[in-house]
């Protein structure tokens, strides 16, 4: 059974601002997700934030951050995507 990704609605208002690319990183990151689940070690700077919080970069200026929601239903929660100076870690 895959997981289901889904965007708090702040997180996607924030992708309508990312670039193009930044944006179809984050869709790749989002299928990755989908497939494998919230451990994405092969991201650049991956890194777990807490026991259920993980972020990663998208390019050297943008970062993605999510959490687990429920793992028996597998469900992923993008909060965040956008300037690691803006991010909430």
């Amino acid at each position: 059974m895959n997981w289901t990704v889904r965007f708090t609605s702040k997180a996607a208002k924030q992708v309508k601002t990312l670039q193009k690319s930044h944006r179809d990183a984050l869709a790749l990151l989002v299928r990755e997700m989908q497939l494998i689940g919230p451990v994405q070690g092969t991201w650049p700077n991956y890194s777990k934030l807490g026991a259920d919080t993980h972020h990663c970069h998208l390019a050297h200026k943008w970062v993605a951050c999510w959490r687990v929601v429920d793992k028996e239903i597998k469900l992923i929660e993008v909060y965040y995507a956008g300037s690691r100076e803006n991010a909430p870690y």
